[in-house]
């Protein structure tokens, strides 16, 4: 009985163990239902996982609302070239690589010669049904050249054995757009555009093209910034990018960017890559301004701007305006002769401060009321000179028939040197003109006297390159005090210390045998 007694006591601390464990876990576990059910932000909405297909979807119904109006574009020209090698030893290696390349032989009698195709790829979108196609303006010229291609061949979406020989209806070089236009013989699928001003930073936006020769290519990203010039000077001047993330290559140029609408609101153009390739950043032309180039080319054959004939920075700096004794206006650089603007009487060193009553505060400004305004029409511009307030009316002329290409000369050097290696405070040294250097520039620039020192060197980033001094200007003047000698230079130097206001009067060659001027104003650090 003892040894019985025995076994049933732990059997019952077992049994009383347990009983006592489930009490407290029903205890404990409607403690924690009792918390959950009492949340500590009481007010707080729980956040809800997105719906992955949801987007998915729209981009899906978008790329195929607008993939009918793509096309893919195949430019041709025919290059003539000579069979006869290039400037190698006889034993060069790379005799026999020409040889294969231009399958030819460099030594048959007489040279001879080879046509070769050179082509280039590019997209383009349908903006009316009777085939009227809108692409960039590079994509249908030759490589680097301002004249056409010979060929170009357009293939419409879904059909790779059909091509459809296109003609150029228009073109404008200066926003890098152009209206083809095939016969298709039915009508075809065209994309709307929308307003490029409606984007904001942050939208969505697919960008769709043949990238590499790969039709039908579709990418998505955002706008990330609106408003870039990535040209600057007169190239840039009609160009004010849309900047994107979604991927854009070699080939996605004249190819639409559009936005959740299906709108096209750009045309993808440039890219900014160091490898030649997507880099993450894309620029396209937005569509409020391929409206208005498209209704002129199709309309005339061309686009037409307004210009008067003068020259300025896009941006004046504060220093600059307070040389002038102003807050606001455009200081003119230089004035080309036989312009409109030489005729109502501007002079270099005028400072534009409206036009037609209107205010204007930036180069973008004069450019937008000059180029807007219809051929033939005068302006009616208020202007400082000498401090003192003057108004003339400007006739405005064809900007294609007054502005030329800038192009830069060969460099001259000459006479006495100076400048410390350090470059002195403006970062930069400077020689005498020779008597041929300035006698050429008093006659392009119509200067009284020989004006001028010659930049031989430059610091790098130092005073004078931050402000866009390059290497063979003439400095013809500092805060407006004329310099015809290196002592000038030293003397005007002289005085010059941190926080000075410094504008230096710049000639720089634009041609063989011309100059341009320019204002360059900061305050030294």
């Amino acid at each position: 009985m003892r040894k019985a007694g025995q076994r049933v006591l732990p059997a019952v601390v077992v049994a009383l163990t347990l009983g006592i464990g489930i009490l407290i876990g029903t205890v404990v576990s409607r403690g924690v239902r009792a918390a959950k059910s009492s949340p500590v932000a009481a007010d707080a909405k729980l956040l809800p996982m997105p719906s992955p297909a949801e987007m998915s979807n729209s981009f899906a119904a978008i790329a195929d609302k607008i993939a009918d109006a793509v096309v893919n574009i195949n430019a041709e020209t025919t290059v003539r070239v000579s069979r006869r090698r290039p400037h190698s030893p006889e034993d060069s290696p790379f005799n026999d690589f020409f040889d294969r390349f231009f399958q030819g032989n460099p030594d048959s009698p007489g040279g001879g010669g080879n046509d070769l195709s050179r082509q280039s790829l590019g997209s383009g979108v349908i903006l009316d049904k009777n085939g009227y196609i809108l692409t960039n303006y590079h994509v249908i010229t030759q490589n680097g050249e301002d004249k056409p291609v010979d060929r170009i061949d357009v293939q419409l979406h879904g059909d790779d054995t059909t091509k459809f020989r296109a003609k150029i209806i228009g073109s404008d070089r200066w926003t890098d757009l152009a209206v083809i236009k095939i016969e298709a013989g039915k009508p075809l699928h065209a994309a709307d555009l929308g307003d490029s001003d409606g984007m904001r930073v942050g939208d969505w936006v697919l960008a769709v093209g043949s990238p590499f020769g790969l039709d039908s290519t579709v990418t998505a990203g955002i706008v990330s910034a609106k408003g870039r010039d990535i040209e600057g000077g007169t190239q840039g001047q009609f160009k004010r990018f849309i900047q994107t993330d979604a991927a854009i290559n070699p080939g996605n140029s004249g190819g639409p960017l559009v936005n959740l609408a299906a709108q096209v609101i750009g045309i993808n153009t440039a890219i900014a890559t160091r490898r030649g390739s997507y880099d993450g950043v894309g620029f396209a032309i937005p569509s409020n301004t391929v409206r208005k180039v498209y209704n002129a080319l199709i309309t005339s054959g061309s686009m037409k701007r307004g210009a008067i004939g003068v020259q300025f920075q896009a941006q004046a700096s504060p220093a600059l305006l307070r040389s002038f004794g102003t807050d606001h206006g455009i200081v003119i650089d230089s004035v080309q002769a036989g312009t409109p603007a030489e005729r109502a009487g501007l002079k270099r060193g005028d400072v534009i401060l409206s036009v037609n009553g209107r205010p204007v505060h930036s180069g973008d400004e004069l450019v937008s009321i000059v180029s807007d305004t219809e051929v033939g029409k005068k302006l009616r511009l208020e202007y400082l000179r000498d401090g003192k307030h003057a108004t003339t009316e400007v006739g405005v002329a064809d900007r294609n028939q007054i502005i030329g290409e800038n192009r830069t000369g060969e460099e001259e050097e000459g006479g006495e040197q100076a400048g410390p290696e350090g470059g002195g405070i403006l970062g930069l040294a400077v020689k005498n003109l020779t008597r041929d250097q300035a006698e050429e520039i008093a006659s392009q620039l119509h200067l009284d006297t020989k004006q001028g020192v010659l930049v031989s060197d430059i610091q790098v980033n130092g005073f004078a390159s931050d402000l866009g001094v390059i290497r063979g200007d003439v400095i013809l003047a500092i805060n407006r005090h004329s310099i015809s000698s290196v002592d000038d230079y030293n003397k005007l130097l002289a005085p010059l210390k941190s926080g000075t206001d410094v504008v230096l009067l710049i000639a720089r060659r634009s041609g063989p045998r011309s100059f341009t001027t320019l204002f360059l104003a900061d305050r030294l650090p």
